[in-house]
């Protein structure tokens, strides 16, 4: 069974942990996110594509919730004490490495997506990881400040450094009109016994990859075998701040708000036992549904999220 997912964020790599004790690495292909890319100190950062890696490579710190296991700050710790304004993106030292390496191989021309499957080797990650576009693709974020002026943020300045405090008013993906997807990309969803949507959030993991040109449409061609995990847990997100996003976009912030923004793509849809009720509501837009425990506390967990997730469309 070959599986194309999409991806992004954390919860994407706790569940993809679990997808790949049931779906062999060489047949699992994730497509992530690249929209959160942001240049910090020169260093061009993947936060997703090295979520994703750190998470299958056994890397990730768990009681963080994100970067490598085993991190240090002592180089941003400097900074900060040199100038605390400077500091707000907080590299980890070992994370320096590989944002190092990746800004060097771009500074020379080589794709993007090249660049994730050489640090996808290094971790010995069996899956075929694939940036959704080599091309540069940034989330927006449109929001008031406390005084009322209107400010244009990249989604990391409105998430890491602002703390998410503006109100938000749209989510702008720019770039994303005019890219394409990266190598395999559409073959690997063309060529999906499952196309698996994970627990990532709908606005800015999931919606900059269905931004791309041809995405969208290449997901929806696949309906009957595309099924998903709701990120959206007893109207919060288990993560993140997906319920500052989705209403300005449009979406309600519970899990059947997210089916109907994806109606058009999906044929199943998982949703946590706390969410039992909407089930029927699901069902009613034409898309299977079923409820069970999907906090993933371990692999184990994980797993059986993965395991559920895969029987409503195979």
């Amino acid at each position: 069974m070959k599986v194309a997912a999409l991806a992004g964020g954390i919860g994407a790599g706790k569940f993809l942990r679990g997808l790949v004790r049931v779906v062999p690495g060489e047949d699992l292909t994730v497509i992530v996110n690249v929209a959160d890319d942001v240049v910090v100190h020169g260093v061009h950062v993947s936060p997703d594509p090295d979520s994703v890696t750190y998470w299958l490579g056994d890397a990730f710190d768990r009681e963080r919730g994100w970067g490598r296991r085993g991190e240090t700050f002592r180089a941003n710790e400097q900074l900060a004490a040199l100038d605390p304004d400077r500091s707000w993106f907080g590299l980890g030292d070992l994370d320096l490495g590989t944002h190092l390496f990746r800004t060097g191989l771009l500074a020379e021309g080589v794709p993007l997506s090249e660049i994730t499957r050489r640090i996808a080797a290094r971790f010995r990650i069996g899956a075929r990881l694939l940036p959704a576009s080599d091309d540069r693709i940034e989330t927006r974020i449109d929001c008031s400040g406390s005084g009322g002026e209107q400010l244009d943020l990249h989604f990391q300045e409105y998430w890491v450094r602002r703390g998410g405090r503006d109100e938000v008013t749209g989510v702008r993906y720019e770039g994303a009109a005019v890219a394409t997807p990266a190598p395999g990309v559409a073959e690997a969803i063309a060529g999906a016994d499952v196309v698996m949507i994970c627990p990532s959030n709908p606005v800015v993991s999931i919606g900059p990859i269905l931004a791309v040109p041809g995405m969208r449409e290449a997901v929806s061609a696949r309906r009957a075998v595309v099924t998903g995990v709701s990120p959206i847990v007893g109207g919060a997100p288990v993560a993140g701040m997906a319920e500052r996003l989705m209403p300005a976009v449009g979406i309600e912030v519970s899990a059947a708000g997210v089916a109907t923004s994806y109606k058009d793509l999906l044929s199943a849809w998982l949703v946590d036992e706390v969410d039992a009720g909407s089930v029927a509501e699901i069902e009613g837009l034409g898309i299977r549904c079923r409820s069970t425990d999907t906090i993933m506390v371990d692999d184990d967990r994980a797993e059986a999220v993965a395991r559920a997730a895969l029987e409503l469309v195979t």
